[in-house]
């Protein structure tokens, strides 16, 4: 039987680094599944999850498939409706994480990347052996969001009450890597973070 490849759960809350970390990390040969992608995918026309949640949400349904902007406005500050989509969703994302790792374990992958947003939020580092979180100083943070199309101060607020925070990312987390010097310190410290793993196996 082929042996199980080690699976590090990624995650850091927005604008610490997360994307950039999944990508070093792919660039040292190791897949990367990416949760949020694995939405997108559902959401898009013809895929599993349109048909539920357009009967959910009729108004977020556009040219076949699901408009994740305006999805986006109808859950967002509604606990009750968010949790009726992540009933429909969750398991369908939890579909395609287990076929990505069977898929990783047949190509004998060593270890895997499961970059997931809200690991800690949702309890997914249960299915982790390692958990790395990233993050950088909050001004560099701020700097960074305010950058993205469509984001504001208020905004930005909005989206950190929605998430754990930052410090209790980093106090859970086996591994912290801090962003905040840019990308070649950044890839270094991921770099010395491999080795730590592969000289563990």
């Amino acid at each position: 039987m082929k042996r199980r490849p080690l699976i590090i759960g990624l995650t850091g809350s927005i604008g610490m680094g997360k994307s950039t970390a999944a990508k070093v990390l792919s660039g040292f040969g190791l897949p990367v599944h990416n949760a949020d992608a694995a939405v997108h995918a559902l959401l898009s026309p013809g895929s599993a999850a349109v048909k539920p949640v357009a009967r959910l949400f009729p108004n977020a349904l556009k040219r076949g498939g699901i408009d994740r902007a305006l999805l986006g406005k109808e859950v967002f500050g509604a606990p009750k409706k968010l949790k009726e989509l992540e009933g429909i969703l969750h398991p369908l994302v939890g579909k395609k994480e287990r076929e990505f790792l069977r898929r990783a374990q047949k190509d004998r992958a060593p270890a895997v990347v499961l970059d997931i947003p809200l690991l800690f939020e949702t309890g997914a580092e249960a299915r982790c052996d390692v958990t790395l979180c990233v993050t950088a100083s909050k001004i560099v943070q701020k700097e960074r969001v305010l950058k993205r199309h469509g984001m504001d101060a208020a905004r930005f607020r909005a989206i950190l009450k929605q998430q754990m925070p930052d410090k209790e990312k980093r106090s859970r987390a086996d591994f912290v890597i801090n962003t905040s010097k840019g990308m070649a310190d950044t890839k270094r410290q991921l770099a010395a973070f491999w080795i730590v793993l592969q000289e563990g196996e």
